[in-house]
């Protein structure tokens, strides 16, 4: 009998365990019999740690009926099938990982997709293919997946391909890995707090003027959060989070007459308005996109820096840190350490100016507004205040946050613009400086 027949055979033996199974299924000869013929057949004949677990999980998710014994109703599976899958993960080196992102308090935004990122509304269907209903279902028999409510958000779901352990008994223990001599409490300066896949689709979202579009500034200049992302694998090896609750989302109450002298109180989505149609951010945002496809954009020297993690932290963050935020952003993208050590500059430079002026002069001549270089000071000063003692009575202004976003918008965008020159770092920042100069006010 070939090794495929052999293990259709022993899955429907173990198949054929009425519900809800013994009380230790891995220590069952039914259980040991598919192990260990996934283990001779696809597994270089030895069984790893964590195997049994990482089976068991698989087997669960393929609908195993003594595991599921909450679905008494659920539709025979083809052993056949299951038992290609089960050999799929035994071979595999590579999962598939999906972002689903609530893009929560969105207004009207367009379908639209970008690489490996596609964002729009989907129908509950649609959701249910997304979030692989029938194995959340199979995993968690007291969670319900409330697809219809979920619906009526606006998505970003982004989709990157992960290399995995060929030892799938292994890939629900990372910590395996982690090295002996490793620092357990070391810092990656620019780790974000979502994943970088995520993160780089959210940079070209946050290129868009959402602070101009913004009907209501004072309330946010966002038009849409993010208070959550839930992650799923195609890995059938390891176990799904939890199905996430519509609850976790902004709602409003609302009321919808159904009759002459009658109405019906819900909820629905409550939403950040903006003066913005979707056609208009369709545009912008293919705008952004086209120039983000060229291969030397984000590998630029112009983007060794930090710009594109402090835009995407200062749309994560709140009050005074998102404005520090966006003032590093600036800072990143036009300041040198030549700027405070006078020994590494350029010949050619001999501005007897500030590192902060030099880069509020850069500032004005990349994005073309020789104002900007005052009000890049004026935020700097504020800032300044800040770290240094303020009194209690002043406050940041909600034009003052969204001036800080627009020039740190507009700093990312002119960054973008520079790629195309074929310059080094710092020439360009040199010649920004000799253009913008002018445009420092006088010193006080």
């Amino acid at each position: 009998m070939s090794a495929e027949l052999s293990l259709v055979a022993a899955l429907q033996a173990l198949w054929d365990i009425p519900p809800p199974g013994p009380e230790n299924l891995w220590g069952s000869r039914e259980f040991i019999t598919v192990k260990d013929l996934l283990i001779k057949h696809y597994h270089n004949g030895k069984s790893t740690f964590g195997l049994e677990l990482s089976l068991g999980n698989a087997l669960r998710s393929l609908g195993l009926p003594c595991s599921t014994p909450h679905l008494p109703t659920q539709p025979g599976r083809d052993l056949g099938q299951v038992a290609s899958a089960l050999v799929h993960e035994f071979q595999r080196s590579t999962i598939r990982r999906r972002y689903l992102c609530p893009l929560d308090m969105a207004d009207d935004l367009p379908p639209l997709q970008f690489g490996n990122a596609k964002m729009g509304r989907f129908t509950a269907a649609e959701l249910e293919c997304l979030f692989d209903a029938p194995r959340l279902e199979r995993c968690f028999p007291y969670i319900r997946l409330d697809v219809l409510r979920l619906s009526q958000f606006h998505w970003l779901v982004i989709e990157e391909d992960v290399s995995v352990r060929g030892e799938s008994g292994n890939r629900q223990f990372s910590f395996l890995d982690f090295p002996i001599n490793k620092d357990p409490g070391e810092i990656v300066p620019h780790g974000g707090r979502f994943p970088a896949a995520v993160e780089r689709a959210l940079f070209l979202l946050l290129l868009a003027p959402w602070e101009a579009w913004s009907e209501m500034p004072e309330v946010d200049w966002r038009g849409f959060q993010i208070p959550w992302i839930y992650t799923l694998d195609d890995d059938l090896c390891t176990f799904p989070a939890p199905p996430p609750a519509p609850k976790r989302l902004s709602w409003e109450p609302y009321q919808h007459q159904v009759d002459h002298d009658e109405w019906v109180e819900s909820e629905r989505p409550l939403w950040l308005r903006t003066f913005a149609t979707a056609e208009d951010i369709r545009q912008d945002l293919d705008s952004c996109w086209a120039k983000l496809q060229v291969p030397s954009t984000l590998n630029s020297d112009l983007f060794s820096t930090p710009v594109e993690h402090f835009l995407v932290r200062a749309f994560l963050s709140d009050g005074i840190d998102e404005v520090m935020a966006h003032l590093i952003v600036i800072e990143a993208a036009f300041g040198t350490e030549a700027d405070h050590k006078k020994k590494l500059r350029l010949p050619g430079d001999s501005y007897a100016e500030s590192a902060t002026r030099r880069v509020a002069a850069r500032l004005s001549a990349a994005i073309g507004k020789p104002g900007a270089a005052k009000e890049y000071l004026d935020l700097y000063d504020m800032r300044c205040t800040y770290i240094h003692g303020r009194h209690e009575g002043r406050i940041i202004s909600t034009q003052q946050r969204v001036l800080a976003r627009r020039l740190a918008r507009e700093a990312a965008n002119a960054l973008v613009d520079l790629t195309r020159k074929s310059q080094p770092r710092e020439y360009i920042l040199l010649d920004l400086l000799n253009q913008g100069v002018a445009n420092l006010p006088p010193k006080s």
